[in-house]
């Protein structure tokens, strides 16, 4: 993007979300939900504003035929694994799926293992995917395709998200999300689904997040039972300081007045869900920038993680906003410090930039640092052979995956059977 398009997103961005305050302030509120689509489809994506200018010049009826066509040959999000629920320390019902290993997958046991094992087998190795920001489980779509059978794996739905619940703390009491909450909420799955037996933490951006939070209030979990960690676009801290790409002037706008329009069009959801349907093309350009850095996304792809962003609702957005801004987890990355670790980025990110994830690096010097060139936030979308790829090698280097065994190719769904 040029100079004097960045300054002309930027001001597009700082009159919507200031328009947006105003109606609200005046109680238009019908007014004020159909010019605050932009400000709702940033945070939606993570973002603080942008633009698919492209999409101006194709007509609207073309677009939602192509986003029904899409939607109905698309594959993505079809992989169902065993379900099951958890409960949080404040009554919330947490939604996971277990994919457990095939036999037939695995090579069997040496007999020096069985004689070190004795007759019992030890408990399997369990991968403990976290999902991010307005997403859910089914984010790791192509990692899921290729791991299955392979290894045994949870994959869980944040409180809000996916099929998990409702807050109850956010429902009854008001109370906004934190990244404490969520790690707690972690514990729980792992407590319900994966009691025993060594574990694998894997965590794209609010979930990597999650998993540093578990790490700061649960380090005798991290000691005793996690072989691995992976950290997918993700940060320790700092979250205040991302421009998002846009220059200074636009930044401070949006962050002056965003948390508060959030907060108020929260209070009005109805009424902004249908504002939000309403601006559908604009949220698709604005989540496709912010979520992909190259220009060749399968259609397909962009469409998925549009449908999963469309799909978090307005309030769920508000009521996580303010966490981002207070999280710094810096010192519970001393946790991983004697763990093989995956730091993993886009050069592209522009949510979470992957300077966070050379400053989470610089802290474990052991760790393996991937950068992936051309690639944004949801980088495990845009090049999930990259992402599976280090991530079978790191769970191999864990021992949760024997060296014998076949990862499944990255991201077909031909051999993989919905449940």
């Amino acid at each position: 993007m040029s100079e004097s398009s960045a300054e002309a997103v930027a001001s597009a961005a700082t009159a919507v979300v200031a328009s947006a305050a105003t109606g609200a302030a005046s109680g238009g509120w019908r007014r004020a939900t159909g010019i605050a689509g932009a400000a709702i489809g940033v945070v939606a994506a993570g973002a603080a504003a942008g633009v698919a200018i492209e999409r101006l010049t194709v007509g609207r009826g073309m677009r939602m035929k192509a986003r029904l066509a899409l939607d109905s040959t698309g594959p993505y999000g079809a992989l169902r694994g065993t379900p099951g629920k958890a409960q949080a320390d404040d009554g919330t019902e947490l939604y996971y799926e277990v994919d457990d290993v095939d036999p037939d997958a695995v090579p069997p046991l040496s007999p020096r293992r069985r004689r070190l094992f004795g007759r019992k087998a030890p408990a399997p190795v369990t991968v403990v995917f976290s999902h991010g920001y307005c997403l859910s489980q089914d984010s790791w779509h192509f990692q899921r395709a290729a791991l299955r059978g392979v290894v045994r794996s949870v994959y869980w739905d944040q409180r809000s998200h996916g099929r998990s619940a409702r807050g109850v703390r956010q429902v009854q009491d008001g109370v906004p999300v934190d990244i404490e909450q969520l790690g707690r909420d972690l514990k729980a799955v792992i407590d319900a689904a994966a009691p025993e037996g060594p574990i694998v933490l894997v965590g794209h951006s609010m979930g990597g997040m999650t998993v540093m939070a578990l790490a700061d209030q649960y380090p005798e979990l991290i000691r005793d039972r996690v072989v691995a960690v992976a950290l997918v676009g993700t940060s320790s801290g700092k979250l205040g300081e991302v421009n998002f790409g846009l220059p200074v002037a636009g930044v401070n706008a949006v962050r002056r007045v965003l948390p508060g329009v959030l907060k108020a069009l929260g209070q009005r959801a109805e009424l902004v869900e249908k504002g939000r349907r309403a601006t559908a093309d604009l949220f698709a350009g604005i989540i496709k920038r912010y979520s992909f850095a190259s220009r060749d996304v399968d259609p397909a792809v962009a469409r998925f993680a549009e449908r999963m962003i469309e799909g978090t609702p307005i309030d769920v957005v508000a009521e996580y906003y303010p966490a981002f801004d207070n999280h710094d987890k810096t010192e519970a990355l001393a946790h991983f410090a004697d763990k093989p670790v995956l730091v993993l980025a886009g050069v592209g990110d522009m949510v979470t930039p992957s300077e966070h994830s050379e400053a989470i690096a610089s802290l474990l010097p052991a760790a393996e640092l991937v950068l992936v060139p051309d690639a944004g936030h949801l980088v495990m979308l845009e090049h999930p052979e990259v992402v599976t790829d280090r991530l079978a090698d790191l769970l191999t280097r864990a021992g949760a995956v024997p060296a014998g065994a076949t990862v499944g190719g990255y991201g077909s769904t031909s051999t993989a059977q919905p449940g």
